[in-house]
């Protein structure tokens, strides 16, 4: 919980049990640590300050790389403060910020990331219908390091479609090269031809 925000008690429960509702959802593919109610179990370090989100994903091999900051608002805590005070710093950290707001506060978030140029990997929305809770993917953004590969990428194939494609020149027939015909020297041959013999008498 933000350490500027005291919310109601019932608001402060509902909040936690979306924290563990996502937790169970996540597990799947990263390791969760969460910090619900006023526990802080987990951190991150952005530049010098420690903070305790709400969820924090791992990797799942050996290495434990971080991999999302995520953090749950109700009604109460859509507000400028908490933009300023956590959001921030989240959407600095060397990990998607995740974002998750009631489904009526969705236009607020929008506008207090915009005016606190908070970068918001994903926005979700919940929605509480009886004992069902409904996610939904409102909006996600291409942070610079997903965006980096994928520029590379379209630099070399808009710099391959500039270059005419070269057509192959026709095969040359190749002509025999025509041998030095023998001019027969007639008179070197009569030169050379002995005499005929006389007869002897």
């Amino acid at each position: 919980m933000s350490p500027i925000l005291v919310r109601p008690v019932r608001e402060q429960l509902e909040h936690d049990r979306i924290i563990r509702l996502l937790q169970a959802k996540l597990k799947r593919r990263h390791e969760v640590a969460i910090n619900a109610g006023e526990e802080q179990v987990a951190s991150v370090k952005v530049g010098t300050t420690v903070f305790f989100p709400d969820l924090i994903l791992t990797s799942t091999d050996r290495g434990r790389r971080l991999e999302g900051v995520v953090e749950v608002e109700t009604g109460e805590s859509v507000n400028h403060l908490e933009a300023l005070a956590e959001w921030a710093h989240y959407s600095r950290a060397r990990a998607p910020f995740h974002l998750y707001v009631p489904a009526a506060a969705v236009d607020i978030a929008r506008r207090l990331a915009a005016e606190n140029q908070v970068t918001v990997a994903e926005l979700w929305t919940y929605h509480v219908i009886g004992d069902q809770t409904r996610f939904t993917l409102v909006e996600r953004a291409q942070t610079t390091r997903a965006a980096e590969p994928r520029k590379r990428e379209s630099t070399v194939s808009a710099g391959a479609s500039r270059k005419t494609p070269r057509t192959a020149a026709p095969a040359r027939k190749s002509i025999p090269a025509a041998r030095p015909t023998k001019v027969r020297d007639t008179r070197a041959k009569a030169a050379v031809k002995p005499a005929p013999k006389q007869k002897r008498k």
